[in-house]
């Protein structure tokens, strides 16, 4: 695999998206659409997400985030894009 069969989306979620499972969502749905995620709690009630996987599955994951779980409150979801570095844990 090459690094251009990826995308890295960098992607900032507000609303009320802590204390309602966002982060075991966010990881579920990673793994259900076989990219790999590493949501964040902030401290300012934000959380940071990033993900790596092929162009169209990401996609789809922040789409899935959009919604968000049965609790969670999704405001906005702010989300930039970068090349691909093959590892989510790389800030």
């Amino acid at each position: 695999m090459t690094s251009g069969e990826f995308v890295r989306a960098e992607i900032l979620v507000s609303g009320r998206v802590q204390g309602v499972g966002f982060r075991r969502f966010a990881r579920n749905a990673a793994e259900r659409l076989g990219i790999d995620s590493n949501p964040i709690n902030l401290r300012d009630g934000r959380v940071f997400v990033i993900a790596e996987g092929r162009p169209e599955a990401v996609e789809l994951y922040i789409n899935e985030l959009k919604k968000g779980p049965m609790f969670a409150h999704v405001k906005d979801v702010d989300i930039t894009f970068r090349e691909a570095l093959g590892n989510v844990y790389d800030l």
